[in-house]
């Protein structure tokens, strides 16, 4: 609190713009310019808790000369000095008269007051901005008592002042207040303080703290502190600043302290009456619900009649088939009949108005459906995929002969990222229809296909209807997204309940006349009875050189647009997209090949515009330093000081458009590295791993396409014992099992044990390995795999680095054939393998691998496991001589 202090008789002057201290005030703020930071500095940082300042009232000199100034009983007197006598490193000295302080210039004048505040620091804290390093002060003042300024010069960056003690003597003061009039006033403001108080306190429950500082502090100080407290105008800040006789300060504190009673008073008026109108509009609502309720007892509602007329009016206009129209009449009878609060009333009302929102009779406009112009379109949207725009290009000409022909339900396979959503979308615009895209991944209620039953409350259509209503149109190409993803539980099978949707036999009566097509990674988890409802079409993958026609054609482009970037700021050349696909992509699709090149545009953009802010940074501050009025504040030597300055924007958005890189980035080898890390992948990977003999090279099929699979097998002490890891399902450790049968079988003919009479496995266990054990593995593909690495591992030689495998064996040493030939073929083309052992019966598989991909494999046929053994090994099997098979 503000307490009786000696002042010096020459206080650092920090002004204030349009803004009074008063003594026992508290104000936070902060200093910025150059002056303030080196007032608080010198005045208060480094004199810790000994320093004082003096606060200065300043206004405008337009608001200056268009204010009036009107005082009760002493006059209001202001201090005119020029801009330098603020702030300039000159020193001007004004000189003084009673009323006025007049300087030398007075151009481009300040009104300062003449009379102020001297303030201690109660807290002081720096801060460095970044990245400019400008030091600034937040500073908590207190207000002391009131000076007189006599002179103003300039010390350095900052104003001083000599000034002089306007507060009472404790003599002075003693003899004022036991002045009848001051006692009276005292009484008077004491008294509306405590209503106020009071006010507040029933209001905010608060005013406990300002009931002891009532009872402790002397009146005259009290006075300072409310009216710091209130919101008033800076003229009447002002006048009680220049309130230095008792008894006038306190009749003006009275006067302010009454006035915010008055104001709190009628607002609590207006609140009690704007509750006073809300009850009675609570009241009125309770008349109009009985008023509602005696209609429906008289049976004369004219509002639910009008809104049932509504939704009637907008069924007939929905133009419904004869039998759903009688039947949605009997519904509407139905709820005529209803109260709005019965249990059903709300369901049968969704129901009526989902069947005035269907499009029935509502078809898009459909183009003349052109298969030169769907042909360009499939090429110009998908590259590759011979076979697949075939097939669609075949439906095509069967609805352009037959437009109401119900052909098959077009299901694409394939793993992630190899366009089946893409294709959907395709076929959509060649037949000039809406799409609408459903997404059955995780889908485990049959509700949600057939929609719910009315007598549950908040039924809702199911997801194919509700896409019905939100596209809007009664023919539109409907994706069904994800459909291998459905599940089941006790709430249904959704694949059971799309059995109605997509068979020919049970929907050639609907009234829709929608175009299904699904996508799905796998079709082992479709039931059989969907599955046999669908025409599958595969869609494998892309080879490394289709990657590449699709990155320079469609992903590049497609990312740079993304990205706000052109090929004037960015240029990837195709060497640098092979790299990207040989060492930081093994995937059958294109998704992790457009991450990587979206990380290399990424990477751009963050240079393209710091270069661009750069270039408009400085074009902005060459602007700013060509304007009149910032020379004008230059030349003055300081601009003026805002104890709390205000942020200011800049426009880059005319300089961005205009910025153009003198050359574009082109990325190479180090720009690759330094983005997307270190190569993940390499060509020597297979032949590190077939270093030692016991490990062979396994194709596999999965979700994501084909993998290159290793099988390690080791040897150790043990009782003859099999172990396997690796996450491995049934079918596969089964495969485990066989292949050792077999090798233990053979091994005295292949020269792996001594003797029949000695056992492979004596004294020995047998540990068989899949590498990555998170992830789950299963099938019978890799028989000929198990085998060829245990036949490696007792016969202490090496598989062949370039030659992977894939094929189920018998116990007999059959070679059977096995699915997903052609994502496995591509998936050995990734990783670089040069040759691939294949069942016999899988060769007329090869048809549907590209040219490409068979022309740089070596194809190896096998019919028996010895086939597989014999071109394993370098120099074919060294046993085969005395093989008696």
């Amino acid at each position: 609190m503000a307490e009786t202090v000696e002042l010096p008789s020459r206080l650092a002057i920090l002004p204030f713009r349009n803004k009074v201290l008063l003594p026992g005030a508290i104000i936070r703020i902060t200093c910025t310019s150059p002056s303030s930071v080196k007032l608080v500095e010198q005045e208060l940082w480094q004199r810790e808790d000994k320093g004082l300042i003096g606060i200065l009232p300043v206004r405008d000199a337009t608001a200056a000369d268009s204010a009036t100034t009107t005082t009760t009983t002493t006059t209001t007197t202001t201090t005119t000095l020029s801009s330098h006598a603020a702030g300039s490193d000159s020193s001007t000295t004004a000189t003084t008269t009673p009323d006025k302080i007049v300087a030398k210039s007075q151009t481009d004048a300040l009104h300062w007051h003449n009379r102020g505040v001297a303030a201690r620091a109660l807290h002081l804290s720096r801060g460095v901005e970044k990245p400019s390093g400008r030091v600034t002060y937040m500073v908590v003042l207190e207000g002391l008592c009131r000076f007189n300024v006599q002179e103003l010069n300039t010390k350095g960056m900052y104003t001083t002042a000599r000034i002089s003690s306007l507060e009472m003597n404790k003599t002075e003061l003693e003899h004022v207040e036991q002045d009848p009039e001051f006692v009276t006033l005292s009484r008077q403001f004491k008294a509306t303080a405590m209503e106020l108080i009071g006010v507040l306190e029933q209001k905010q429950k608060t005013g406990g703290r300002t009931k002891v500082l009532l009872e402790t502090l002397p009146v005259h100080k009290l006075a300072d502190i409310f009216v710091a407290s209130f919101e008033i105008s800076f003229e009447e800040q002002l006048a009680v600043l220049d309130s230095v006789d008792l008894k006038t300060r306190l009749v003006k504190a009275t006067e302010l302290v009454d006035r915010h009673l008055q104001s709190i008073r009628v607002a609590e008026k207006i609140t009690q009456k704007v509750e006073g109108q809300l009850s009675k509009s609570q009241k009125e609502f309770l008349l109009r619900q009985q008023m509602r309720a005696i209609k429906e007892e008289l049976g004369d509602n004219d509002d639910d009649e009008d809104d049932v007329a509504s939704l009637e009016r907008k069924m007939q206009s929905a133009g419904m088939p004869s039998e759903v129209w009688k039947h949605a009449q009997r519904e509407l009878r139905r709820l005529k009949k209803m109260q709005t609060q019965q249990p059903g009333y709300s369901s049968s009302r969704v129901y009526l108005e989902l069947l005035a929102e269907l499009p029935w009779k509502k078809a898009g406009e459909e183009q003349e459906l052109d298969l030169k112009a769907a042909k360009e379109r499939l090429d110009a949207d998908h590259y590759g995929l011979v076979k697949v725009k075939q097939r669609i290009i075949e439906y095509l000409a069967v609805q352009k002969l037959k437009p109401d022909a119900r052909g098959p339900v077009l299901c694409f396979v394939g793993p992630p990222g190899v366009g089946k959503t893409s294709l959907a979308s395709s076929v959509a615009a060649a037949l000039g229809r809406k799409f609408m895209r459903i997404s059955l991944g995780g889908v485990k209620d049959e509700a949600d296909i057939r929609g719910h039953r009315r007598t549950y409350i908040g039924s809702m259509p199911g997801r194919l209807i509700d896409g019905m209503k939100r596209v809007g149109v009664c023919n539109p190409v409907m994706l069904l997204d994800e459909i291998d993803k459905t599940g089941s539980d006790v709430r249904g099978d959704p694949a059971s309940a799309l059995l109605e949707v997509l068979d020919p036999e049970q929907n050639k009566t609907f009234n829709d006349q929608v175009i299904f097509v699904a996508t799905a990674n796998r079709m082992q988890p479709i039931p059989p009875p969907l599955l046999d409802r669908m025409e599958v079409i595969e869609l494998p993958g892309y080879t490394p050189e289709e990657k590449l026609r699709i990155a320079m054609t469609h992903l590049i482009p497609r990312v740079l647009d993304q990205h706000g970037l052109s090929s004037e700021f960015l240029q990837i050349p195709e060497d640098m997209v092979k790299l990207i696909i040989q060492r930081y992509t093994r995937e059958a699709g294109v998704r992790n090949l457009e991450r990587n090149l979206a990380a290399l545009a990424r990477a751009t953009a963050v240079k393209v515009a710091e270069q661009e802010q750069e270039v408009s940074v400085s074009k902005n501050v060459h602007e700013l330093s060509s304007s009149p009025m910032l020379e004008n504040q230059l030349g003055e030597g300081e601009v003026e000081m805002e104890v709390i300055p205000m942020g200011t924007t800049v426009n880059n958005h005319e300089m961005s458009s205009a910025f153009r890189l003198s050359s574009p980035f082109v990325v190479d080898e180090t720009m690759l590295e330094k983005v997307l890390g270190p190569p993940r992948f390499d060509d020597r990977e297979a032949a590190d791993r077939v270093a030692t003999p016991g490990v062979s090279v396994g194709l596999v099929w999965t979700a994501f396409g084909g993998e290159v699979q290793f099988v390690e097998a080791t040897a150790m002490a043990g009782k003859g014992e099999l172990h396997l890891t690796g996450q491995l399902g049934d079918v596969i450790k089964e495969s485990a099992q066989i292949a050792l049968t077999w090798v233990r079988a053979r091994a005295a003919d292949f020269k792996l044990a001594a003797s029949d009479e000695i056992g492979l496995l004596e004294g020995r266990d047998v540990h068989i390995h899949f590498p990555a054990g998170a992830v789950q593995k299963d099938g019978p593909s890799a028989g000929v795999t198990l085998v060829t690495a245990l036949v490696s591992l007792f016969s202490q030689q090496r598989v062949r680095a370039d030659t992977a495998m894939t094929g189920e064996m018998t116990l007999r040493g059959l070679v059977l054939p096995v699915g997903g030939v052609k994502d496995k073929i591509l998936a050995a083309h990734r990783y670089g393998i040069k040759r691939v052992i294949l069942p016999e019966r899988n060769l007329k598989d090869l048809v549907e691998v590209p040219s490409t991909v068979t022309s740089s494999l070596e194809i190896i046929a096998a019919r028996r496991m010895e086939d597989v053994l014999e071109h394993a090994f370098e120099g074919g099997c060294p046993w085969r001589q005395h093989a008696k098979l």
